[in-house]
């Protein structure tokens, strides 16, 4: 029986900063990578935060100003998938050569997403997997799938 070692990756991203946080991934990776790890895998909502405790100044009927920059702020630091990010995601697994499974917030058509995806060694986009169905507050950013 062949064993494979997984590395579970207990940080956290740099919140609303897709561009550094990424940059985290390559580092942790590659930690995870020279302890022996061959498929690395990191939390829901890595890039770029899953913001725990904000609200985006949501009430029933109304939206504060500030809720609404930080959600401005929240909605650019999501990444394209496919776009730029999901690519350097890939370089990352093919530099490292490993297999990556890594929590993002996706933006798609006008709505965020919770989103899982799969690199293989290679860096191929092997898939992605949408929450299904976000609970409760976590509705009010990320859509149903």
């Amino acid at each position: 029986m062949r064993q494979v070692k997984v590395a579970v990756i207990q940080s956290c991203p740099v919140l609303f900063d897709s561009e550094a946080t990424i940059a985290k991934v390559k580092d942790l990776t590659d930690r995870a990578v020279n302890e022996g790890g061959q498929i690395v895998l990191f939390p829901e909502a890595f890039v770029s935060g899953y913001p725990k405790g904000l609200d985006f100044g949501a009430r029933i009927g109304s939206r504060t100003e500030s809720g609404r920059e930080m959600f401005r702020r929240y909605w650019d630091s999501a990444i394209d998938v496919p776009g730029s990010g999901t690519e350097e995601l890939g370089q990352i697994a093919r530099e490292a050569n490993v297999y990556l499974v890594i929590g993002v917030i996706e933006r798609s058509s006008g709505t965020l997403y919770c989103t899982v995806l799969f690199f293989a060694a290679n860096g191929q986009l092997l898939g992605k997997h949408r929450k299904l169905m976000p609970t409760a507050m976590e509705r009010i950013i990320w859509g149903v799938w």
